[in-house]
Formats: C-alpha cells, structure tokens, sequence
C-alpha cells in the first residue's frame, strides 16, 4: 500500500490508526481547476520521465505485495496466475503535444503504452509474467473493490489459484475539473478540516492518490505455500440502484439489500460483524443514503457497529479508493484496532452511527465489510473474516495500538 500518509502498508495503517491526515493545499497543480484548493498526494515521481503516475503507484503496490507474499515464482504455475487491477485515466497528454504545449524527450515513457484505461494491469502482469486472466473494471469508486472481487471469482471458477489484485489512482486535471463542474468538491483553503464525512458542516469530498494491491489465493493453494494470511474473504455483492449517473437513491432499498445478501452470501452470523468500513465520501446524500442502508439492513445491531470513514484522512481515491480501504479494514482486524472518522466534531443527527469521531478505538472485532457507493449506480459489498490460526496468521498485537 502507498498513500499520502505513508509509502508502505505499515507506515500507511500506523498513520491511519493515529488519525494522520495526508491531505493539504495543491499550489504543485498549476492546471487543476481552481476550487482544487485541497488534496492528498502521494509524494513519489515516476522514474521513468512521463510515465503516468497512477502506473507508478500500482507498481509499488503491487512490488510490495508480491514481497509481503514470498511468492517464489519458479514454484507457481504462470498460467495459474491472475492480475485484477481496476481501470484508470488513460494518457491524454499528447492532447498537449499536438498542440505544442509540451514536448517528448527520448527516454520519456511513450503516450500509446499508456492511453487505455488497463495500462496499469498491463503493466504490473506483465512484469512478473502473469500468464491467468487479466481483469480490469472502470466502475467508478467501486473499481477496487469489483476487481477483488472479480479476483476471487476467477479462483472460485478455476480459472486461476492465485491473482494480484487491487487498484490505483492519480490525481488526473481532467478528472479533477469534472468533479469541479460537478461541484462536489470541498472549497476550502484549510487542508486539515477539508474532508468532514458525517459531519453536519461537511461541504463535499477530497481528492486523493494512492494505491493497494493484494495477494488473494485459494486457501489451500495458501496453506501448501506455507503462507502468512491476514483474512479470509468470506463473499460480496455487486448491485446497482438504478435511479441516477450521479444521484443516490436516498430510501437506500438497493443499499440495504446489498448489504443483506453479503451477509448471506458470507455465511455470517449478523452479530458476528463489529466493523463497517463506509464509502463516506462527505456529501450529505452519501453519509444520509448511507447510514440509511446500514441501519435498515442491520436492525438493533447497527447500534453495536463501529463505523468509520478514512477519506477524511485520505481524501477520496476513486477507482483505488475500494482497495485502500479494505486494505486497512483488513489491518484493523488484524491489530483489533478501528480506525476514527477524523474531522467529525459536530456529527449530523440523520448520521447516527457510532462513526467513531476523532479517534480510533481498540476493539478486538471478528469480522468487518467493506461498502463502496460509486457513481452510475455501482454498489459493492465484501465481507472479511480475521484469520485466527496462529500458526499461519497473525497474533494481536502484544501492546494495543494507541489511538
């Protein structure tokens, strides 16, 4: 994991768990719309000059997790081995080339290795030689976690025992000025108050980069490995809600139905959940619709659930933002740690979860879900189990995290 608050996964979760925000002012985007005051950028530049940042940051993901795995490639089957990475802003540089704006250097990476949208799949599978099927999703914020998904998919039908899986996302000026004629982005010149998920003085979302990629593998495909495993991903849901490109359905029938069948499809126990990792984008109808499904699918339990959102302290990253997420709600079960919502001083009465503002909180929970709420509808739901076997997990943490 990579992020702008830490380039490692352990950098990366013992900031979140501290309530560290990465966001802060972008004066280094001179083309950036200019309500693009804020954002949460990861401070590493591509070593190859031009490369699309969005390649760079899933490649360091991805070299990270293929090390935290021990894969020993001459020992797993090339073609037994898949790569789900979720889409991206393509290369549109060249844009400013025909138009004499910019010029291209030899050695520079070239504009039509990195114009489609799976450019960085591409790039990450081919570099380790990932001879499985190759998956990539442009479904807005639910790209990460329906590429994870359509990860395990491909293992659950034998198409592979073992993929690479995750998402990336670079602040891309095009992009950015979309959401900035949507007008859904925080205005504000204070970088730390910037992202306020469930809080009654939110004013819209953040912009963030950053990237995770995982390691998912059929358990005994694992277990003959003699690999270490964080969780198990017990199932998940992809639905839709059909009311709006951009709106939400603010009943949230289709939100808690999602939520519903994940549980199902999890074979888990309702009570059995004690973590809600929420899109919490910041806007008053995500953390409304929001808070809506999780109540109506949870009934009394929903008032024993931790909730929280880490775009308040990552800021919103897209297509990476369902990886990154399940990625550190992944951590939280392993350190019995939850994370806080940063930034929620004056929590909005319609958002009455317990959204645990300010800090983080230990709390040694079973069993966590992801949610991500993307535009055009796409809803996505996964339900992750701590591993407890010692021998092939991880022990809690001796001293508990500090919150």
């Amino acid at each position: 994991m990579v992020t702008s608050v830490g380039n490692s996964r352990e950098a990366t979760w013992d900031a979140i768990a501290r309530g560290e925000s990465g966001i802060r002012s972008t004066r280094e985007l001179p083309n950036a719309p200019r309500c693009l005051k804020v954002a949460a950028m990861v401070d590493s530049t591509p070593e190859i000059p031009k490369q699309l940042k969005v390649i760079h940051l899933a490649n360091l993901a991805a070299d990270e997790a293929i090390l935290d795995a021990k894969i020993d490639f001459s020992q797993i089957q090339p073609h037994r081995f898949g790569c789900a990475i979720s889409g991206h802003m393509g290369d549109w540089q060249w844009l400013r080339q025909h138009a004499g704006k910019e010029t291209v250097q030899p050695g520079d990476a070239s504009n039509w290795d990195q114009f489609f949208p799976n450019s960085a799949c591409w790039n990450v599978a081919t570099k380790y030689n990932l001879l499985g099927p190759r998956l990539c999703h442009s479904t807005a914020c639910a790209s990460g976690l329906i590429d994870i998904m359509g990860a395990v998919n491909a293992i659950r039908d034998d198409r592979c025992d073992i993929a690479l899986a995750g998402s990336a996302e670079a602040i891309d000026e095009l992009f950015a000025a979309g959401f900035s004629q949507m007008r859904v982005l925080a205005d504000t010149d204070d970088p730390q108050q910037a992202s306020r998920p469930f809080d009654k003085n939110r004013q819209g979302f953040v912009m963030g980069e950053g990237a995770a990629m995982f390691v998912v593998e059929r358990l005994s495909h694992a277990l003959q490995r003699q690999a270490t495993i964080y969780a198990e991903i017990c199932g998940g849901k992809m639905m839709a809600d059909a009311h709006h490109m951009t709106g939400l359905d603010m009943e949230s029938e289709a939100l808690t139905r999602l939520i519903s069948e994940t549980i199902r499809r999890s074979n888990m126990d309702i009570h059995e959940i004690g973590y809600i990792n929420a899109h919490g984008t910041g806007t008053i109808q995500n953390d409304v619709m929001e808070t809506r499904g999780i109540r109506r699918a949870f009934g009394e339990h929903a008032n024993s659930l931790c909730v929280s959102s880490l775009k308040s302290m990552l800021g919103h990253l897209v297509n990476a933002s369902g990886s990154v997420e399940l990625a550190l709600t992944t951590l939280a079960l392993r350190d019995g740690f939850v994370p806080p919502t940063v930034n929620l001083h004056d929590p909005d009465p319609l958002c009455d979860l317990d959204c645990l503002p300010l800090q983080g909180r230990t709390n040694r929970v079973q069993a966590a879900m992801k949610l991500s709420l993307a535009f055009g509808g796409h809803l996505v739901a996964v339900g992750i189990r701590r591993w407890n076997d010692a021998a092939t997990g991880f022990q809690y943490p001796a001293v508990a995290k500090a919150a």
